[in-house]
């Protein structure tokens, strides 16, 4: 099975939007996927936030049942890989929890690039729709690597 984490700060905008874009591409896929998300400063129970939910209705994905989480030990340890928006996110993870800091990236490090995934949050719906665009281009481009760091491994 394959499992993808997703994480930023909240768990309302980044990582729910990265979460229904790649649970959304690998839904009808023969092999299973595990796609969920969290974040480092969430407060539990939160939906996600309404921009994000407009940018992807207008993809047909619906996350109205999605709830803020934040991400803990146990968490992490159900996934094979955790997707990080941010360096300083990258970072605190692999320094808290060690034990799985070679399974913890930054999400633009699937297209072999290094950048952060700018949070849209307080923004206009247009910086939400920018930054599922840079989302759905790692997912696109990144996708053979995602898949290979998400499989278990035998």
């Amino acid at each position: 099975m394959h499992s993808v984490l997703f994480v930023c700060t909240a768990n309302i905008c980044r990582s729910p939007m990265a979460m229904g874009l790649l649970y959304a591409r690998v839904a009808n896929r023969a092999d299973p996927w595990k796609v969920e998300s969290a974040g480092t400063w969430a407060i539990p129970g939160q939906p996600a936030a309404s921009n994000t939910r407009k940018v992807l209705l207008e993809s047909k994905i619906d996350i109205a049942e999605h709830r803020s989480r934040t991400v803990t030990r146990e968490l992490l340890y159900d996934f094979n890989l955790t997707l990080v928006m941010e360096q300083g996110q990258k970072e605190a993870l692999r320094s808290e929890f060690p034990e799985i800091a070679s399974r913890v990236y930054r999400f633009s490090e699937m297209i072999g690039e290094n950048f952060d995934i700018e949070d849209p949050i307080g923004g206009p719906l247009e910086a939400y729709r920018n930054t599922a665009q840079v989302i759905e281009r790692i997912l696109t481009e990144g996708f053979e690597k995602i898949g290979q760091l998400s499989a278990d491994q035998a």
